[in-house]
């Protein structure tokens, strides 16, 4: 487990944070495949082999220590991508940790239909606030993204803050907008559509939760769009 986390407790929820943001992520994706047909493969698509993005996101990032987090041939398939990352990322020397789901594929039917606001209500989970942000990155760019917090009742109540945004060719979205609108264009030249999925669990505190997200997404971007990038270019390079 990444540095920082300590303890049988702190593991406990680290666990708990894992497993919550994986069911959440597959759970309603199922239902809604079948809405999702009309969309179309993406023209001039690059196919990634699984793993192959994950070989070039580094572990350390910017002062956070990242665990991959295997998953099973079924949750692989439910997730409806052609290559993903699922990784746990902790600051260092700190107790703050997140989740990192990026999912990447070539189908637009196939990633639109698992987004934070039809999986988690889909999961039992209450949409209480959402928010567009933009994040301040190098050389003056910006990460449009949406803040989504959930929350849900029961013995213990449970709060999950969710950082959500897409990358279409190296070009940053804060929905599935610039999907629906390329997939009603055939002849629109996209190589991929990656979503990435940031997600802090906690009892309260969503104001820290959303900071803590925001904060790893800026430190993430750039090395995931490289990455992606990179593995982009070295298939196209392989399929020549």
């Amino acid at each position: 487990m990444a540095t920082g986390i300590d303890g049988p407790k702190a593991g406990s929820r680290m666990r708990l944070s894992v497993i919550l943001a994986l069911l959440v992520l597959v759970g309603s994706g199922v239902g809604y495949r079948a809405v999702a047909r009309r969309y179309a493969l993406i023209q001039a698509a690059v196919p990634l082999e699984c793993g192959t993005i994950a070989q070039h996101l580094p572990l350390e990032i910017d002062g956070w220590t990242g665990v991959d987090v295997p998953l099973t041939e079924g949750i692989i398939r439910a997730t409806d991508t052609d290559d993903h990352v699922f990784r746990s990322y902790n600051r260092t020397g700190s107790r703050e940790a997140v989740t990192l789901f990026v999912g990447y594929g070539i189908r637009l039917r196939d990633l639109m239909p698992h987004r934070p606001e039809v999986c988690y209500p889909g999961a039992g989970w209450t949409l209480v606030d959402s928010k567009t942000i933009d994040i301040a990155l190098e050389r003056g760019e910006t990460l449009p993204s949406r803040v989504l917090t959930f929350s849900r009742g029961g013995l213990t109540p449970q709060r999950s803050t969710v950082l959500n945004y897409y990358l279409v060719d190296e070009t940053y979205c804060p929905d599935v907008s610039l999907l629906r609108s390329k997939s009603w264009r055939p002849q629109t030249d996209v190589r991929y559509v990656a979503q990435v999925q940031i997600t802090a669990l906690g009892e309260s505190a969503s104001d820290d939760a959303a900071a803590l997200v925001e904060s790893f997404a800026r430190d993430c971007a750039l090395p995931l769009r490289r990455a992606i990038t990179e593995a982009v270019r070295q298939a196209q390079g392989e399929g020549n």
